[in-house]
């Protein structure tokens, strides 16, 4: 019998429990490779980006190449049928004929979620606008889970833009169905988390959370400290963006105040929000979740394809 299609477009998509699997299977590709090499012999992989990308790209194509498929790729939106006014949907349909599976990154919020509905394949969202990352927030919850050795009972604080911030929203849905959360939540007045996310996720479940400008009042406290940078494609105005872009700037002298343990994140790029003065702090993690991303990507393409390791 045919397996149902599948796809992922939101970090919501996943019960606790299959995030659970998923980061066990990447532990599983970490410790053991070669077991995966040949998992997704003769799959296509297509990489549709139609916003600029270089990690979340990368790591797909990665992922697939080390799971021993091949990947098709459109990386630039001008030179695809886009730049027609192919519409999503249509695309969906044509790539459904050529891959077994789609990874796509859109500027617009909700592309992928059209994608998925007219693709015959499972479609993967990398990254919808403003909207949603789930695969960087699967990379987030490996690389908690690997440092603090848990999922709950953390404090975490959310810094910079968390109004545009995609890969701060799915962060706080997925944590927030784990125990002993609380959230922290740091940004200038006009970059603040929307109402929507703090009411559907947060105050819907009762998880304690606080909203401050003043990271070095708070950083003393925090278990978990995830930088953002201020997102200059996703503003209208210039002057609000360079008015805001250097609200927050993490230094190893701001890093005195925090725990020995504190764990530092940060999606990337960054571009002034963390000094690279702080990259050789034992604290920093930021290039950890870049290598845990991939590895997540390998497990969920496996899932998707509902496929086991030879």
């Amino acid at each position: 019998m045919t397996q149902p299609v599948r796809s992922v477009i939101d970090i919501l998509d996943l019960s606790p429990e299959e995030l659970d699997r998923l980061m066990d299977t990447a532990e599983d590709i970490i410790a053991r490779p070669e077991r995966y090499r040949e998992a997704c012999r003769y799959k296509k992989l297509a990489a549709l980006f139609f916003e600029p990308s270089t990690r979340t790209r990368l790591s797909f194509e990665a992922a697939m190449h080390e799971l021993g498929g091949a990947v098709l790729s459109v990386t630039d939106a001008a030179a695809s049928s886009a730049a027609k006014g192919e519409s999503v949907a249509d695309t969906a349909k044509t790539v459904s004929c050529y891959a077994d599976i789609i990874a796509m990154r859109h500027p617009k919020e909700g592309a992928a979620l059209v994608a998925a509905r007219n693709a015959s394949i499972p479609v993967i969202n990398a990254g919808d606008g403003g909207h949603c990352h789930p695969t960087q927030t699967l990379a987030d919850l490996l690389t908690i889970r690997r440092e603090k050795g848990r999922l709950s009972n953390l404090t975490v604080g959310l810094c910079g833009d968390l109004k545009f911030g995609r890969t701060v929203h799915s962060l706080i849905n997925a944590l927030s169905r784990y125990e002993g959360l609380n959230f922290v939540l740091i940004s200038p007045e006009e970059l603040k988390l929307p109402s929507y996310v703090k009411n559907d996720a947060l105050k819907a479940r009762g998880i304690p959370y606080s909203q401050t400008t003043d990271l070095e009042a708070v950083i003393g406290n925090l278990d978990i400290l995830y930088m953002t940078r201020v997102q200059r494609e996703r503003f209208f105005n210039e002057e609000d963006y360079l008015r805001l872009k250097d609200s927050y700037i993490l230094t190893p002298e701001k890093l005195k105040k925090a725990r020995p343990d504190l764990s530092v994140m940060h999606p990337l790029p960054r571009v002034n929000e963390i000094s690279v003065a702080v990259d050789d702090d034992p604290r920093a993690c930021y290039f950890k979740q870049v290598l845990n991303g991939k590895y997540m990507r390998m497990a969920l393409i496996l899932m998707l394809l509902n496929l086991q390791p030879a």
